[in-house]
């Protein structure tokens, strides 16, 4: 069962900030599509006999990298837009696969370092007339989206899907042959109703996936503010310390 609050605490954050005014549009997918894209030993983590793939557009605030003063001003705000699916570690640990990670700051490009797929682009995040409207396109080409979506109604008591979604508390990349995760702790998202008005992307074909099928569940959340990320630590070969 997917916690709705933080799994761990991280006491030693590497990166602070607040994830604003974010969107969940989540398709479910034929789980051996998904598998088929992840890496050893991870696993699909599967929801009503299905995997999930998830288009998370935000906006990244209040950003601190390690050593600069609380005081001192954060950095800029700045969008960014996420394709994820939603895994398993051997042992029963879950957390995010991410296929791509859209993002209008270059200084984000650092995390390739331990493999995560970070794509600078031209991204936008606005409100009009009661919607918020996503877009990007990245440097290279390629890859883009725009997205409107309709905010509606607060969610008082998210059901259990509702957390599925929406609630992950580490995520796993890869570099050179190794496994790493990165927890994250922030407060539970206070997650509300939307509406899709427009909706057009390429990332998941980017990725490999077929091409989204149905109307997409979709939560809107008008943010965290209290983001710890901890330090990336490299998880051991399938079938160590088992």
């Amino acid at each position: 069962m997917v916690a709705y609050v933080a799994e761990q605490r991280v006491r030693l954050p590497v990166l602070w900030a607040a994830w604003r005014t974010q969107t969940f549009l989540n398709w479910s997918f034929p789980a051996q599509a998904v598998q088929a894209l992840l890496p050893e030993p991870l696993v699909v983590d599967a929801y009503d006999g299905a995997a999930w793939v998830g288009l998370t557009p935000f906006v990244m605030a209040d950003l601190r990298l390690p050593g600069v003063p609380a005081a001192a001003p954060a950095l800029p705000a700045f969008a960014e837009t996420n394709l994820r699916t939603y895994v398993r570690y051997p042992g029963g640990r879950d957390g995010l696969w991410f296929f791509s990670l859209e993002v209008a700051c270059p200084l984000m490009l650092a995390a390739r370092g331990i493999g995560v797929p970070y794509h600078p682009g031209n991204l936008k995040v606005a409100r009009r007339d009661g919607t918020v409207v996503y877009s990007g396109r990245r440097w290279t080409g390629g890859a883009s989206y725009r997205v409107v979506v309709r905010p509606g109604a607060p969610i008082a008591r998210p059901t259990g899907r509702d957390v599925w979604l929406t609630s992950r508390w580490r995520a796993y990349s890869r570099r050179l042959g190794v496994l790493w995760e990165t927890p994250a702790e922030h407060e539970p998202w206070p997650l509300a109703t939307a509406t899709v008005e427009e909706l057009e992307e390429t990332l998941t074909a980017s990725a490999g996936l077929p091409a989204p099928t149905g109307e997409p569940v979709v939560h809107f959340s008008p943010g965290v503010r209290h983001v710890r990320l901890g330090a990336s630590l490299p998880r051991p070969p399938k079938g160590a310390g088992r």
